[in-house]
């Protein structure tokens, strides 16, 4: 289905009369692309495989026709609908209640980790026709016999990519091998990376394919501009772009970390923002408290990571800030698109430190869209926002207060104190700004304004800085994995699982008998990390670290791919510097470096 192409109208797509009276009440007027081309093929029993866009109306698109089809007389589970993410799970169930508001009977439970097992048995004990679950709650009802999935007719895979980056696609695996094979399958997904695509062959028959707007991943309503700039300026930065923003009413902030969600909430806060973290540390009642507050405008900025992020729908999401850039495409998608939903404008703002300028090519390359370079505004230009807004805040005053009291007080300080009438305003002017300066104060150091225009810092003349301690050694193991001797393995363990190097090293040195002096550099990232080994580490070595675990996860030790192994230098792929050597050198008798040979410990076990 093309752009050009009329669309019908809800009426013309074959919903049941109870849904269309529904979708009369929540206010929908017409369908969305996504909608029009999946309803019909899902009311004739089809499975579908979906692309689109993230605030498209996806859950629309599944959720209406599959409720028309329901079988009212029976209170079995008919149909399962996974969520990568608890938010997630709980707006499609709230979705499902809403279009089925007409139906009598009808029950729907949203499942997921975080809550209590004792209600959601009850619940279950009780009856729903619709399940809305996250997978690894669903796998554990149906491994403990309490959810019975043997009169399921329609299985929805929902933000299916999100599932296959959060890991959860073997456990989505799992289910599918275990429910009704004569069922009805729909698979949604805003991309279609060949793992889904696996799947889908897999688990699917004679699909019905749909792809919305494949000319671009982003939603053309959302304003996208980014910022060059470094580290140390990037909260100066972000409260510049806060206070400036004409169309600005509430944000969330993307970080990479659990720790930066909390650490830059409390600094905002300490700067007069109404702000919060989210993250998945949180309580899933703190979370939904929050979510709650930014609706109803007690919270207008949430810090959050991309996980905990996930499936938030707040119309009043003016602005997506990626404070830190993301390290992959479909994440930046998928951040942005809590705003700019639903037809709505919104706007997308990327901090990008200098060394990331390769990862904003290539967000442009996939998005197919040029990012607009966004100007910082001056220490003027701010100035001049915050007295155009004390004098506003002024003239409403004037306007709507009685003021006679505060006449009499003003008259009686000019007669006491000799001063004319505007000395004493300029002085409660001053008063009134003192915890929030109208004027911005001067440092001495350049204004980041310049610096984000793309004027360097000067840098210390290279005889006045301090040579690193460890430099030697730095330098040493550069060679040694530019010479083959080191390679470069990927761990399923990162940032978001709250490792630190000294966690990582201390598994390898303990449960593979490596010493630490064999251990090379280790970056971590959001959700994996890469560490330098000996390259001819043996299989039983690899074996061993892959099932040691560090933070209660499984390390999964594998070779990293070439374009793993380049990204923490910000390197080029296959072909590039950034790319190993295809053959590793090899002493005969083992891994040979300065300091001795490399021959492993007996390992425990």
């Amino acid at each position: 289905m093309t752009d050009t192409e009329k669309l019908p109208s809800f009426s013309e797509l074959g919903l049941a009369a109870p849904i269309l009276k529904a979708i009369t009440a929540v206010g929908y007027e017409d369908p969305s692309p996504i909608q029009a081309a999946s309803i019909p093929p899902l009311l004739e029993g089809r499975d579908l495989l979906g692309q689109a866009q993230t605030g498209t109306g996806k859950t629309g698109a599944f959720a209406l026709p599959i409720l028309s089809r329901l079988n009212l007389t029976q209170m079995d589970t008919q149909v399962l609908i996974l969520a990568p993410t608890r938010e997630l799970a709980i707006q499609v169930a709230e979705a499902c209640q809403s279009y089925a508001q007409f139906i009598p009977d009808f029950h729907v439970l949203p499942i997921y980790g975080g809550s209590s097992y004792d209600s959601q048995l009850r619940a279950l004990r009780r009856g729903a026709q619709v399940v809305v679950g996250t997978p690894g709650r669903v796998m554990d009802m149906m491994r403990r016999g309490k959810l019975d999935l043997s009169a399921l007719k329609t299985l929805v895979l929902d933000e299916a990519d999100e599932m296959l980056r959060m890991g959860f696609i073997d456990d989505v695996e799992w289910i599918l091998e275990r429910i009704p094979t004569e069922r009805q399958t729909a698979l949604f997904s805003a991309t279609m990376p060949d793992a889904i695509r696996r799947v889908a062959h897999r688990y699917l028959r004679d699909p019905k394919e749909v792809k919305i707007k494949a000319a671009t991943a982003t939603v053309s309503t959302i304003h996208q501009r980014f910022l060059q700039i470094a580290g140390p300026h990037k909260l100066d930065a972000l409260t510049r772009i806060l206070e400036v923003e004409d169309d600005f009413d509430a944000a969330i902030v993307f970080v990479r970390t659990k720790t930066a969600t909390v650490e830059l909430a409390e600094k905002l806060e300490a700067r007069g923002y109404a702000a919060a973290c989210l993250n998945g540390d949180m309580t899933q009642q703190l979370r939904e408290r929050v979510i709650e507050q930014l609706k109803n405008k007690t919270l207008d900025i949430v810090v959050a990571t991309d996980v905990a992020a996930r499936g938030i729908d707040v119309p009043r999401v003016s602005h997506v800030i990626n404070y830190d850039i993301p390290y992959d495409t479909e994440a930046y998608v998928h951040r942005i698109g809590r705003t700019g939903r639903a037809g709505r404008a919104g706007n997308a703002i990327l901090f990008v430190a200098p060394r990331e300028t390769h990862l904003l090519r290539q967000i442009e390359r996939a998005t197919r869209q040029p990012i607009e370079l966004l100007k910082l505004p001056s220490r003027e230009a701010v100035a001049d926002k915050r007295v155009a807004a004390f004098r506003q805040q002024v003239a409403e005053v004037l306007e709507a207060e009685d003021l006679g009291f505060f006449l009499d007080v003003i008259a009686g300080m000019e007669a006491q104190h000799d001063a004319e009438i505007h000395e004493i305003a300029a002085a409660l002017a001053f008063l009134a700004q003192k915890d929030r300066p109208l004027q911005m104060p001067e440092t001495g150091r350049p204004d980041i304004a310049q610096l984000a225009s793309g004027k360097p810092e000067a840098r210390p003349p290279r005889e006045a800085r301090e040579p690193r301690e460890n430099r030697g050694e730095i330098l040493e193991r550069r060679r040694d994995y530019a010479e083959g001797r080191l390679a470069r393995y990927r761990i399923d363990v990162g940032r978001e699982h709250m490792a630190s190097p000294k966690d990582i090293v201390g598994a390898i040195a303990n449960e593979a008998g490596i010493e630490s002096r064999f251990i090379g550099q280790i970056n971590l990232f959001e959700n994996y990390s890469t560490v330098e080994l000996p390259a001819d580490l043996p299989n039983e070595i690899i074996q061993i670290l892959r099932r040691a675990r560090v933070r209660q996860q499984a390390l999964n030790l594998r070779l990293a791919s070439p374009e793993e192994a380049a990204r923490e230098r910000g390197r080029p792929g296959p072909g590039g510097r950034g790319a190993p050597p295809k053959k590793p050198f090899r002493k005969e008798g083992g891994f040979d470096r300065p300091g001795g040979d490399f021959k492993p410990r007996k390992p425990r076990v």
